[in-house]
């Protein structure tokens, strides 16, 4: 629709706020999963609990099952109509005064944004179910898993780029997989880890049940540690975590007066493993960031929050360097590209899987 693209120009010129910028972790992350390899068979499963049930999931389940799947064209054009959406609803809200013709216009476009929105939640809706379904039985209902996966999508929809060439299915599991991840760590343990542990618990569990079959016996630390290319202290700390949570009511002392809760520290603190896997990923990301030119280095941090703990935007970077808005963002996309090289986005496996 080249009248789209027209119009789309036209209405960002001068009238395109600077986009909200998400959690540097969560978007350089997101970015760099896109680079994994991905098979979109795999994450299509909708088989249905039970053939011709009544209950609302699997009502459900049918419902979204009818809807047709995308090719990458449709999702660049609802894409499309999406910002052009999110654009007119700008400019509306900015002018009160346009002309009648104009204003019916641009209500006509922030409808056709919001129907491109529905339309690609709809589409994805079976891959928050596949996705959802690869957790279930970790002591979250399915349905409850489907609902925070939904929310992820929505969440894929709002802050998908399609200037940078991703799929969006690809783009959207890595945003559905961390809500559902997070809703299982928050949800089924008693006290809760970061999403990332989380995930390498799951993968520890998955690789002992292998090795158990496979030898007979359960596997040592080390041996672990050479299946999940992990340092055997690592993998010792993580057999640690994976023991059952003990409930805070238990009883402790001889004479059985306390609880347990009485000696957990306030929760509101960042807790150590928290605060650990923080730091880890902050130094991670600031080694990763030191490998590249120094300008595009200080562009990063200072668009991402790295350097004083809040984003600027394009024109404050701008000014800072001397350049023009477009070509900070050129710089920008250039740094984020040489971080997902295959040799850097290794490092950061873990936090991907």
């Amino acid at each position: 629709m080249e009248h789209l693209a027209e119009e789309q120009a036209r209405i960002s010129s001068d009238e395109l706020d600077e986009e909200a910028i998400g959690d540097v972790e969560d978007e350089l992350l997101a970015g760099l999963y896109c680079e994994q390899e991905y098979d979109p068979n795999e994450m299509v499963d909708l088989s249905p609990m039970d053939d011709g049930a009544s209950d609302p999931l699997s009502i459900y389940l049918r419902e979204i099952g009818r809807v047709p799947l995308l090719t990458p064209q449709e999702e660049v054009e609802l894409a499309k109509r999406i910002e052009l959406g999110r654009q007119a609803r700008r400019r509306l809200a900015r002018n009160g005064g346009l002309p009648p013709e104009e204003r019916q216009q641009l209500l006509e476009y922030i409808r056709m944004g919001e129907r491109a929105r529905q339309h690609l939640i709809k589409a994805n809706s079976r891959l928050v179910v596949s996705i959802a379904k690869k957790y279930a039985g970790q002591g979250v209902p399915l349905a409850d898993l489907i609902q925070e996966g939904n929310l992820g999508l929505m969440r894929a929809v709002a802050k998908f780029d399609y200037h940078r060439g991703y799929k969006f299915s690809t783009y959207a599991t890595w945003w559905i997989r961390q809500a559902v991840a997070r809703a299982v760590a928050d949800q089924s343990r008693t006290i809760r880890l970061p999403v990332h542990m989380y995930e390498q618990l799951a993968r520890l569990r998955r690789t002992a049940r292998q090795m158990s079959q496979e030898l007979g016996r359960e596997p040592t630390a080390e041996e672990l540690a050479q299946a999940l290319d992990m340092p055997a202290r690592k993998v010792e700390e993580l057999m640690r975590l994976a023991d059952l949570p003990v409930s805070l009511e238990t009883p402790v002392g001889e004479d059985e007066d306390s609880a347990l809760g009485d000696f957990i520290e306030d929760q509101s603190m960042l807790s150590p493993a928290d605060a650990a896997a923080r730091n880890i990923l902050r130094e991670l990301l600031d080694e990763m960031l030191s490998q590249l030119p120094p300008r595009e280095m200080r562009i990063l941090k200072m668009r991402f929050g790295l350097q004083d703990g809040r984003y600027h935007t394009l024109e404050e970077v701008g000014r800072r360097f001397g350049l023009t808005r477009e070509r900070i963002r050129q710089l920008e996309v250039q740094a984020l590209n040489r971080l997902r090289h295959p040799r850097r986005a290794r490092r950061l496996k873990d936090y991907l899987r």
